[in-house]
């Protein structure tokens, strides 16, 4: 391939994503895929011109390092076609968490759903919320204070191991930081809050990395 490969290996899913929103709002740069790496963090692969791939990694760090992702980037120019099969992973099921470790960006041009993700990226308002923790009990009681304290959906659940879990949220921007400010102090007591956090108009291919519920 003649492009840049870009790599940001990051603690956490929170982090990772907000990373990959700000990568991408950064630069032209393409998501190929990102994969748990069962140490409790992400791996997320990104494509393109060499000087887009190195602001984009640059902007990734800067969003990923103050939420505790400890963001680790590197680049690498026109890497080798042999060595390409070996980065690229294949879609994997690991029977311990009881879901997929390679995640790929699906945009679902076809499907009527991808009206709906349209619309989604048109609306100034719409926001993504994410409330991740060490311990699955904190962020039940989180996420079911979050719907309760506004009209928020949940969009899916993510497990990275190591007791590390994710519930994303989507909704208007208001409502999803309601809902994110009630719920992240349920988690104290009950778990280690990893990040609490909103994401405000999420860059496409975070949309289409979201987890299906």
């Amino acid at each position: 391939m003649n492009e840049a490969l870009g790599l940001l290996e990051t603690y956490g899913l929170t982090p990772t994503l907000v990373a990959i929103d700000r990568m991408e709002k950064a630069g032209d740069v393409r998501v190929v895929q990102c994969e748990l790496n069962d140490l409790l963090g992400v791996v997320t692969k990104i494509v393109g011109p060499a000087a887009a791939v190195t602001s984009a990694l640059e902007a990734g760090r800067a969003a990923a390092e103050p939420m505790g992702g400890r963001p680790v980037a590197c680049l690498i120019l026109r890497p080798d076609d042999r060595a390409w099969e070996g980065i690229h992973s294949p879609p994997t099921f690991n029977p311990l968490i009881e879901q997929d470790v390679v995640f790929f960006p699906n945009y679902e041009p076809a499907r009527p759903a991808a009206d709906e993700v349209s619309l989604m990226k048109q609306e100034e308002s719409f926001a993504l919320g994410f409330i991740e923790t060490q311990g699955f009990t904190a962020v039940y009681e989180a996420i079911d204070t979050a719907c309760k304290a506004a009209n928020v959906e949940v969009v899916g659940k993510e497990k990275l191991g190591g007791g590390y879990v994710c519930v994303i949220i989507k909704g208007d921007l208001s409502a999803v930081t309601a809902a994110i400010e009630a719920g992240g102090p349920k988690v104290e007591g009950l778990g280690k809050l990893i990040a609490a956090h909103v994401l405000a108009r999420p860059s496409p291919s975070v949309l289409a990395l979201l987890p299906k519920p």
